[in-house]
């Protein structure tokens, strides 16, 4: 049984109110709650949000909402405690941003298929990555994989660095690829990584996995061809519209 969650704060720093924005006639927590609903692979979705008015309007349309508290530190910890007032018996929750209202399903079944075997702990969604530009984007996460596709290390820096090679040809002599951030988590192990400390290299990077891995935790992480476009300002908006229709 696998739990889809999705974290809604009403407060972001960069752009209040994000989850309730019209997008062509919808908002954006209905989009990301409607894409969602078509996977394959989750047995329930859920929104959990602190405000009352994202609640009301998930209500207002069909979906389902869960109050959470406003003070929780990051999306993992806001998928605890809605699995927690749940009361419901999963094995797995996926954590789905809430700022990516065109998210493709298959990204979420993508995900939810190396969850089968029932020992995954975490996991996670990467995406190869073939531009130079864009490897180099401090914005965006890199990962380097072991052989059974775990994640060894993530960071906002290129890793690895290829020695003897410019570094603008780096994308063309190793494999690269970027994080694409979508959770699971084994339910046991989101009840002890809610309880981990916050770690050295978690605050240097800031980065919230990284927490983990220094525990010793393991993440397998699953590919995707599908692009993220996420909304955090309202310039976003109008860019990820313009980007989807070229999609399209």
């Amino acid at each position: 049984m696998i739990l889809g969650i999705i974290p809604a704060r009403y407060a972001s720093t960069r752009y209040p109110g994000k989850p309730l924005i019209d997008i062509e006639g919808k908002t954006m927590i209905q989009r990301v709650y409607e894409q969602a609903s078509k996977s394959k692979s989750l047995n329930k979705v859920v929104v959990a949000t602190d405000d009352a008015r994202i609640y009301e309007h998930v209500e207002s349309f069909g979906g389902i909402a869960v109050m959470t508290k406003e003070n929780h530190p990051s999306g993992t910890d806001r998928c605890w405690e809605a699995l927690q007032n749940l009361n419901e018996d999963f094995q797995y929750v996926i954590n789905i941003q809430g700022d990516e209202p065109f998210i493709d399903p298959s990204q979420i079944d993508s995900l939810a298929a190396v969850l089968q075997d029932g020992k995954t702990e975490l996991a996670t969604l990467i995406i190869p990555v073939n531009d130079h530009a864009l490897l180099f984007d401090m914005g965006e996460v890199k990962v380097v994989l072991n052989t059974q596709m775990e994640a060894l290390y993530f960071s906002r820096m290129v890793i690895p660095y290829i020695k003897g090679i410019a570094q603008e040809n780096w994308h063309e002599h190793h494999a690269y690829y970027r994080h694409v951030g979508m959770y699971a988590y084994r339910k046991d192990i989101l009840a002890q990584v809610t309880q981990l400390s916050v770690s050295s290299l978690e605050q240097a990077e800031s980065l919230e996995q990284l927490r983990w891995l220094e525990h010793g935790f393991k993440i397998k992480c699953a590919l995707t061809d599908f692009e993220s476009h996420c909304i955090d300002t309202p310039e976003d908006v109008e860019k990820v519209l313009r980007l989807m229709q070229k999609h399209s």
